[in-house]
């Protein structure tokens, strides 16, 4: 194995483990936040890729940069519904309409007023 490769998976290792320490941190109410600075993230790695894709040759690497494209535009639409539905959970429902049979049904009845 080369030096090069081992530094490179030694540096992967230590971003995931750092990675997983910082996540398991973050309390619910910071999510929803984090997760919207999380979609302009992906929303630059796939801009990256349809840089990258635009500039393949062979068919190969064609192959592997549409896959990319892909699963980067699959990455920020999913973080986007994901982010709306948790945003759904704050927003306050509106009363329920009140029963049209209620004001009809007391038209004809006097008030407190006494007036018809």
């Amino acid at each position: 194995m080369s030096t090069e490769l081992l530094a490179a998976l030694t540096v992967f290792v230590l971003a995931i483990l750092c990675g997983f320490a910082v996540i398991s941190k973050v309390p619910a109410t910071l999510h929803t936040p984090l997760m919207s600075g999380a979609n302009s993230i992906h929303g630059i790695v796939l801009v990256g890729s349809m840089l990258i894709a635009a500039s393949a040759t062979e068919p190969l690497s064609q192959l592997l940069s549409f896959v990319a494209v892909a699963f980067a535009t699959m990455n920020v639409v999913g973080g986007y519904v994901v982010t709306d539905r948790m945003l759904q959970m704050f927003r306050r429902k509106a009363p329920p309409p009140k029963p049209a049979g209620d004001a009809a049904a007391g038209a004809g009845t006097p008030g407190a007023d006494g007036r018809a």
